[in-house]
């Protein structure tokens, strides 16, 4: 990155072209669809003005984690109300992740403890999701103590959601403790090697259950069961999804660790 000064009122074109250079959106894994689809379009007009008011890209990411707890905690208000605030706060928080990184590109402050606060912001928000869709199963937190198998269904989760999350991790510190180079980011160095796995990695493209654990879908998810609800006035809807996520979440588990040990990402 280069440290030439940063014109004092740039336009937005001069903004754009520093903080949202081409290449972040040719990025294979660190884009999520709605980035692609519409927030990286507008997230310029938001992280330009957070610029000007002096915030850090450190800061921009806190609020990032924020807005993401606040979707975790909306899902815990009753009925629609709580689904259609996490929804929201689902979307801001990935608008505001767009966001940290084009104010550290145009101030030039990259850290690692920005690295760490923004995976703190999506490993807490997407842990704590499932917890929280589990006590709107049990019936909501007056409830929650009476049905306490559907806490523990969620609890249950939350930890292997955890889990398939930080495998990506582990490739990175096992290469890390063996002495390797970062790994690069493209589909060359992830894709499986010719066989079983790389075939039911092509099927698994035409059903993506495995994207279903971020924030984003999850909370959409969580409106669609709230709307089936109110229709058939019980939280029916709302235990299927809890139940059906929970075997989908194992085998995504089990397809993502097939994927990385036939990879290439473990090899020297």
């Amino acid at each position: 990155m280069s440290d030439a000064p940063r014109p004092a009122r740039p336009t937005f074109a001069e903004y754009r072209a520093i903080a949202q250079p081409p290449e972040i959106r040719a990025r294979k894994s660190a884009e999520h669809w709605t980035a692609d689809l519409y927030l990286r379009d507008i997230s310029p007009y938001l992280s330009r003005p957070l610029v000007r008011m002096g915030l850090s890209a450190n800061s921009v990411t806190v609020l990032m984690i924020l807005c993401g707890w606040a979707a975790a905690g909306s899902l815990l208000v009753p009925g629609i109300t709580g689904v259609v605030l996490a929804v929201l706060f689902g979307q801001l928080q990935m608008l505001v992740d767009c966001c940290d990184g084009e104010v550290a590109r145009w101030r030039s402050t990259f850290s690692p403890a920005g690295t760490f606060l923004d995976k703190i912001g999506h490993y807490t928000t997407e842990s704590l999701i499932p917890v929280a869709l589990g006590v709107r199963a049990a019936g909501g937190v007056g409830d929650a103590a009476e049905h306490p198998g559907w806490l523990a269904v969620g609890a249950l989760l939350s930890v292997v959601i955890m889990f398939n999350k930080v495998l990506n991790d582990l490739v990175h510190v096992s290469r890390t403790f063996s002495g390797l180079p970062r790994i690069a980011d493209s589909a060359a160095a992830t894709a499986p090697r010719p066989g079983l796995v790389a075939r039911l990695r092509r099927a698994a493209r035409f059903v993506p259950f495995h994207r279903l654990y971020h924030s984003v879908e999850m909370t959409l998810l969580a409106l669609a069961a709230t709307v089936v609800d109110l229709f058939v006035g019980d939280l029916e809807a709302t235990r299927v999804l809890v139940v059906a996520l929970l075997p989908l979440a194992l085998l995504a588990v089990v397809g993502h660790v097939a994927a990385i040990m036939s990879s290439s990402r473990l090899r020297a």
